[in-house]
């Protein structure tokens, strides 16, 4: 078989510590990033602007600027930014939830243009606090219902 291509291949030195290290580089970049995507924030709808007991915001908390708005019978909305509920009996930073969230994060400017161009809208911006029962959990989930 090597003699088949043997005219179309050719052998060079190669600097193995060289070779060795761009390649280290290349994998510390990609790996790099991939370390950036998991360290993705959003702002989860069950304890957005929640204070902690040093005053400071609670994690995933955030300050979420809420106006309150006619359009939305006078209920306090953000026509910018969107926040997500995550069901209390899903861990909030899993890989899985904060991959959907990074890749859902680009519906903020379409919900926003779509918000311009046709004011009339109101089911893209539909969002309401829940409220924990008294063990502290929320069990309104949204996958559990009907559309």
């Amino acid at each position: 078989k090597y003699k088949d291509i043997e005219g179309m291949v050719k052998m060079h030195r190669v600097d193995g510590e060289e070779l060795v290290k761009t390649f280290a580089e290349e994998m510390e970049e990609m790996l790099g990033r991939k370390v950036e995507s998991v360290k993705f924030d959003y702002y989860n709808s069950l304890v957005i602007n929640t204070l902690d007991e040093d005053g400071n915001p609670v994690e995933l908390g955030g300050e979420f600027s809420l106006e309150e708005n006619e359009h939305f019978n006078s209920l306090p909305v953000n026509t910018q930014m969107s926040d997500i509920q995550v069901p209390t009996n899903v861990f909030n930073k899993d890989p899985g939830i904060l991959n959907g969230v990074y890749m859902s994060e680009a519906l903020n400017d379409v919900f926003v243009d779509n918000f311009q161009q046709d004011p009339t809208l109101t089911w893209q911006y539909f969002g309401i606090k829940w409220t924990p029962d008294d063990n502290g959990v929320v069990t309104f989930d949204c996958r559990n219902r009907n559309w």
